[in-house]
């Protein structure tokens, strides 16, 4: 394949506009015209020449995603990529180091080219981070709470795959009790859940962390807590939402602690309790894609520690026909913690 001009690199990323000019624009200009100059700055020419024309049609209308870009090197080598090409490299999540770290080798992470996965293939004894064997750099290019952009080696394979690993097991559904026995952590700080409010808030989440500053009183005995928090755009309504707000809250806290990588192992079906009784969450997967009551996580570890974990979700969790949960309060919330006891699974 020829190698890649400048002239044809700029007249192919005008071919790749006129075919995503029907896409719906997905971020802002700012945030194209800024990960545009930071790419270019950081010597990454070719994916800058290419971000700047399809950028804003390249994410989807989650807002939220993750690029990995290949070297301008790479570009001149492989000579022009296909747009099936440019979609595998794109990741419809929002994707921290940290996250990447922690996924299991052989874990699938879903790409924008329809039916095709990246695959990690770090292991435990690994130093350096890869998908598809290909080296990732840590230190993000560029980050603005919603759209993140790393640094690669080379172009990902489509085609690349791993001896036989399931991330499903064969055994039978499971409905998960999230319940964990009490534990104090002196050195816990005692503002950790005003922490954890701060850096949700300022990434979008600015409802939820309002809720997890109101609904956590630093009282409380400290435990192990997951909460999925919806966009502020998807709390502005609750109209399609039974109960108080507080049902709202409940519904999105589990009392044990998933990350990212515990999610990702569950078994498909398997059933996830809420604080909020009577509610629970199915955990099922589209492709690749994790699924909680039919939504994905679009910012998984949005803020974690040892005790807690937050995602971030697209929509309000709600079930088919909206289940009707049963009368809460903030009481409620305190009896779920102390009905909380030994010989339950914890993460």
């Amino acid at each position: 394949m020829a190698a890649l001009s400048p002239f044809s690199l700029i007249l192919f990323s005008l071919i790749l506009f006129s075919l995503y000019c029907t896409s719906v624009v997905a971020i802002p200009f700012e945030t194209v015209q800024d990960a545009v100059e930071i790419l270019a700055d950081s010597g990454f020419l070719s994916m800058s020449l290419t971000f700047e024309l399809v950028g804003q049609t390249l994410i989807p209308n989650s807002s939220y995603g993750t690029i990995f870009s290949p070297p301008d090197a790479a570009f001149i080598h492989s000579g022009q990529p296909s747009i099936d090409l440019l979609q595998y490299h794109v990741v419809p999540l929002t994707i921290s180091v940290e996250s990447l770290r922690t996924l299991p080798y052989g874990t699938k992470i879903p790409t924008l080219y329809q039916n095709h996965s990246l695959i990690v293939t770090t292991s435990a004894s690994d130093q350096q981070i890869s998908l598809n064997n290909v080296k990732i750099n840590e230190l993000s290019i560029f980050y603005d709470g919603s759209l993140v952009i790393f640094g690669i080696d080379n172009f990902f394979d489509p085609s690349f795959k791993i001896s036989s690993h399931s991330l499903l097991s064969d055994s039978p559904n499971n409905d998960i009790h999230c319940t964990v026995p009490y534990f104090h952590d002196p050195a816990l700080d005692p503002d950790s859940f005003a922490v954890a409010s701060y850096n949700i808030r300022y990434k979008g989440y600015s409802v939820m962390a309002s809720f997890l500053e109101l609904q956590l009183p630093l009282s409380v005995d400290q435990r192990k807590l997951t909460i999925f928090a919806p966009v502020d755009e998807a709390m502005k309504d609750y109209t399609g939402v039974s109960g108080r707000y507080s049902a709202v809250f409940l519904r999105h806290v589990l009392p044990c602690r998933f990350t990212w990588s515990d999610l990702v192992k569950l078994d498909n079906g398997a059933i996830l309790q809420t604080l909020l009784s009577g509610f629970t969450i199915n955990v099922t997967r589209s492709g690749d894609t994790v699924l909680l009551n039919g939504f994905s996580v679009n910012f998984p570890d949005l803020y974690y520690r040892d005790w807690l974990v937050v995602h971030g979700i697209s929509q309000i969790l709600t079930l088919p026909g909206e289940q009707e949960p049963t009368p809460d309060s903030q009481a409620e919330f305190n009896d779920n913690f102390k009905r909380s006891g030994p010989g339950s699974t914890e993460f």
